[in-house]
């Protein structure tokens, strides 16, 4: 009798547990859907891939028919071939005409450039999608490692709300919450309203060739910014709760799906340099400093290749920078310092290998995972830089004091 006495005093490990697991869900479903989680990195990898990109076009400009045009050696012929194999899409396959080409490119630009400075980061975002995909999958024989991240990054984009800070749009609307309004306009209705008239004209006259999935994607997309502006505008604060939460679930999971495409891109590189004998043996560095390509600086190459002990360091750190940086984050302190390094690799193939639009698109994609203070302090700096030229220039531009007692 005494034992099952004893028994019964003792606590059940899992007692309340069902109801601190049910607290934690709900915990984390309000964080999830409540909020567009990671703003500032979500700005970030928007300006930087349209920064990336937009000056890619720029470089290339003088280019740009021998790349992408009708010059091209992979000719209208066989990139027609190749998309209806692969079910690519590209608008420049609608038209083989020149001004058609110079339309997208330079249109491609001018997107490039709204969504950097986050100008209706919605429509952009979306333009901004089609001209990279319309360009790099018009001549695929083009694309390296950075073009593949430019290309996935501006898919994910599209699903993203990132014109939250650091934007235009988040100044009207913070203007707009001032004077007690909702931060819509005009514009953005005259936006949508075009590209549907575009898309509509370009399809019922056959001048557009577009597999039935991603018409589906398109006119999905345009119905669904019908729907938020319908939102916006209506007088049930209900409706516009319920879209602000899905708005919010599917940004947070495209930033989940950037973060993990960055960990797989290293993951896989890594253990990929792991199985190769170059890497095995610390000499994998020196055989690309020796390559033409590779080598826009030929004594800062040399120089750096006569060292055998550095470049074995820099070839065994960076197969292990590269596996470990998953797993690092788990660690907040130990991803920083990871992440550091990664950056300061980028850096440095930019200059010496001559890769700066690869660089670019890697340190950008890093950048998903920098600390929130620390993207705050940045902003905050470039802030302060830019109103103190913003005041200067105001100062000079102000008609000079006339002084009152000189005039008596």
């Amino acid at each position: 009798m005494s034992v099952e006495k004893d028994m019964a005093r003792v606590h059940s490990p899992f007692k309340g547990m069902g109801t601190k697991l049910d607290t934690a869900i709900a915990r984390g479903l309000n964080k999830v859907t409540g909020a567009a989680l990671a703003p500032y990195q979500a700005a970030i990898v928007r300006i930087g891939f349209a920064l990336t990109f937009g000056l890619y076009l720029l470089r290339e400009w003088p280019h740009r028919l021998e790349l992408y045009g009708t010059t091209s050696p992979w000719g209208f012929d066989l990139a027609h071939r190749l998309v209806a194999s692969n079910k690519a899409f590209t608008v420049l396959l609608w038209s083989n005409d020149r001004l058609w080409f110079e339309l997208v490119y330079h249109g491609t630009i001018v997107a490039c450039l709204l969504l950097l400075v986050g100008w209706h980061t919605r429509t952009m975002s979306l333009l901004f999608m089609v001209g990279v995909l319309s360009l790099l999958n018009r001549n695929v024989l083009l694309g390296d490692g950075g073009d593949t991240l430019i290309h996935l990054m501006a898919s994910y984009l599209v699903l993203t709300r990132c014109g939250q800070v650091w934007s235009l749009d988040a100044r009207r609307r913070s203007r707009a919450a001032t004077l007690g309004g909702d931060g819509s306009n005009a514009v953005s209705v005259t936006l949508w309203v075009v590209c549907g008239l575009g898309l509509a004209l370009a399809e019922v006259t056959g001048f557009a060739d577009i597999p039935l999935s991603w018409v589906l994607i398109l006119w999905g997309l345009w119905v669904v910014q019908a729907l938020w502006f319908w939102s916006v505008r209506s007088r049930f604060s209900e409706v516009r709760a319920v879209f602000d939460v899905v708005a919010n679930l599917v940004h947070n999971s495209a930033m989940l799906v950037i973060a993990a495409q960055v960990c797989l891109l290293y993951a896989t590189a890594g253990w990929y340099k792991i199985q190769g004998p170059r890497w095995q043996d610390g000499t994998a560095l020196h055989y690309p400093l020796h390559l033409n390509y590779f080598s826009p600086w030929v004594p800062l190459s040399s120089a750096l290749d006569s060292r055998s002990m550095i470049v074995t360091l820099i070839t065994y750190g960076t197969v292990f920078a590269q596996v470990a940086f998953p797993f690092a984050l788990l660690n907040r302190r130990v991803k920083n310092v990871l992440l550091a390094i990664l950056i300061t690799e980028h850096a440095t193939i930019a200059v010496i290998c001559g890769l700066p639009f690869f660089s670019m698109a890697m340190v950008f994609a890093d950048m998903v995972f920098m600390p929130t203070n620390a993207l705050r302090w940045v902003g905050g700096k470039a802030a302060a830089a830019r109103d103190r030229i913003t005041g200067r220039r105001r100062r000079n531009k102000a008609p000079p004091r006339t002084d009152v007692r000189a005039r008596v």
